[in-house]
């Protein structure tokens, strides 16, 4: 099968578009902005435009608007959940550690995924997932760089590191498997619509008092350009044209994105052997989505 250009390039994007989020997040940190305004304003402005696009949508196309029962819309709003906690979670690890460090413990939603995967469809592992999984945990080990260096690793950031993994994780389900049978643009709403009720649940009175500079707008709004509306468009037009495994193999690059651009922007330093890590993931990655034959 030959790989699809466009759609790599469409995956690629947003693969690259989310890989800098939690640079943008942290120097806007350096700039006196709090976390918590910027998580919401992401999310605010991702809701606002998926609303317009909505009803765009479905003006263009000459359809009335598409149903989705009040159980349906519960339903993704309650996994939407996830969403808001995983971008606050994340955003929160990186007040601890490195951006490097953080995008590591992100991407532990790759076995996390296998075993979520394993227990909902009540199927045994297979042989390459669970290697593939080790390899992870392994690349992992190296990445954080915790065998060389245990005192300097701040275990509260590790801890909600992996938090953000494992809502990672569901949020992922959720994007893929609830409520499919509705179109993607009306799921992402409600997804992210449930995003922001976490985001307002979960910073609630800090996002009153940290909403102090019109600096707020801008930042907040990158953010949901590069977080909350490009790459689901860009993966909604990708992945059907190169397949998942594909896609999640190309998907990977947020990860060596990710630590280059804090490299470059926020001056953190990695080692040769935290690379080796990173490539490792990455490897466990091809390996657990490459096509048989």
């Amino acid at each position: 099968m030959k790989l699809n250009l466009k759609g790599s390039l469409y995956v690629l994007s947003g693969a690259i578009s989310y890989g800098i989020l939690a640079t943008i997040v942290k120097y806007s940190n350096h700039l006196g902005i709090h976390t918590s305004v910027l998580t919401f304003m992401q999310f605010s402005v991702g809701v606002l435009f998926l609303v317009i696009f909505t009803q765009f949508k479905n003006k263009s196309l000459n359809i009335p608007p598409a149903k989705s029962n009040g159980k349906s819309i519960a339903k993704l709003l309650a996994f939407g959940t996830s969403l808001g906690l995983t971008s606050s979670l994340y955003y929160l690890s990186i007040q601890f550690i490195p951006v490097s460090l953080g995008i590591i413990l992100l991407m532990q939603s790759i076995w996390m995924s296998m075993i979520l995967e394993a227990l909902v469809n009540r199927q045994r592992i297979t042989p390459t997932k669970l290697i593939a999984t080790l390899t992870v945990i392994i690349g992992t080990l190296l990445a954080t760089n915790i065998l060389f260096e245990p005192t300097a690793i701040n275990w509260l950031g590790i801890l909600i590191g992996l938090g953000a993994g494992l809502s990672y994780t569901i949020s992922m389900y959720a994007s893929s498997n609830i409520e499919s049978q509705l179109p993607n643009y009306v799921r992402s709403k409600y997804l992210v619509m449930g995003g922001l009720l976490a985001i307002i649940l979960f910073w609630n009175i800090d996002i009153i008092q940290h909403f102090n500079s019109i600096n707020i707008l801008w930042w907040g709004t990158i953010l949901a350009i590069f977080g909350t509306i490009v790459p689901p468009l860009l993966f909604t037009k990708g992945i059907p044209l190169i397949g998942i495994g594909y896609g999640s193999i190309i998907a990977a690059v947020e990860i060596p994105v990710s630590i280059l651009s804090a490299h470059l922007v926020l001056g953190e330093q990695v080692g040769a052997m935290q690379w080796l890590g990173v490539m490792i993931i990455i490897g466990a990655v091809v390996v657990v989505n490459r096509k048989p034959g």
